[in-house]
């Protein structure tokens, strides 16, 4: 059984988010899954299983399975077209547990048909700002998973020293905290929080930018953007918000790939 580590997000080794990707060719259950991923430990493992039409797809951190991952379904779909089990600009379509997904290669990009993530105004969950170390949020919500927090300038986000700890203990899935850019080539920044389900800080969020595209696609009054996570690997998301639907856009490198020892696959039945 195939294993592959791809930095996502980035067109440079070493930068963007990793995720391993795991090719199935037998039936497996999650918890052989969640022993897998904890293994690797990477921010996020995605096992990919041929079905008629596509593949399913399932996700999950060090700790426990996800329901939607941006940049390891970004990183399966560079595995397949690079292992030649899909072809260029041909859609890939996934099943999922947040429904089915499609990714399509295009050139040097891979982009993602996401569903949209909004958040709606609401109080930031008890602990979250002082645990984030935020005194004056120019405005709070929260969308399906993650409490988004908006600040006013880049460098709040970038000077961000949050407590961990603090944070495991918030009601919420993640904490996005977002602001304008400051730098060239960006419309706004964010950085992405979730040290309850194993990911402390997560180096670029494709789930995330599913909540972020449509706040900035309504305030910046623009549909077509271009985010950076600025975490300390850094990486660029292309979004593209169309109603209830998100597309994702970046580049993904395979760093390493590598076979499953025979003792460590779960048995045939």
């Amino acid at each position: 059984m195939r294993l592959f580590q791809v930095d996502a997000f980035t067109d440079a080794a070493f930068s963007g988010n990793p995720a391993a990707v795991c090719l199935l060719d037998r039936p497996a259950g999650p918890s052989w899954m969640q022993k897998v991923a904890a293994e690797v430990n990477l921010p996020m493992t995605a096992f990919v299983e041929r079905r008629a039409g596509g593949y399913g797809v399932r996700w999950f951190t060090a700790a426990t399975e996800v329901l939607l991952c941006g940049h390891a379904t970004l990183a399966s779909a560079h595995v397949l077209v690079e292992e030649g089990l899909a072809r260029r600009g041909d859609a890939i379509r996934f099943d999922s547990a947040s429904g089915p997904l499609v990714a399509r290669r295009d050139g040097d990009l891979i982009t993602l048909d996401f569903p949209a993530r909004p958040a709606v105004p609401a109080p930031a969950p008890g602990g979250l700002l002082a645990a984030l170390g935020v005194t004056r949020p120019a405005w709070t919500g929260h969308g399906p998973e993650d409490a988004l927090v908006v600040l006013d300038r880049e460098e709040e986000v970038t000077g961000l020293t949050p407590d961990l700890a603090g944070l495991t203990a918030v009601d919420t899935r993640g904490a996005i905290v977002t602001a304008p850019a400051s730098r060239s080539g960006a419309d706004f920044v964010s950085r992405f929080f979730a040290p309850a389900i194993g990911v402390p800080e997560d180096p670029v969020t494709g789930s995330a930018h599913c909540t972020l595209a449509q706040y900035w696609g309504e305030r910046l009054g623009r549909p077509v953007l271009t985010g950076y996570q600025a975490s300390p690997r850094g990486g660029t998301v292309r979004v593209r918000w169309e109603g209830d639907r998100v597309t994702l856009a970046g580049h993904a490198v395979t760093v390493y790939s590598g076979t499953l020892a025979a003792a460590t696959l779960p048995q045939l039945v």
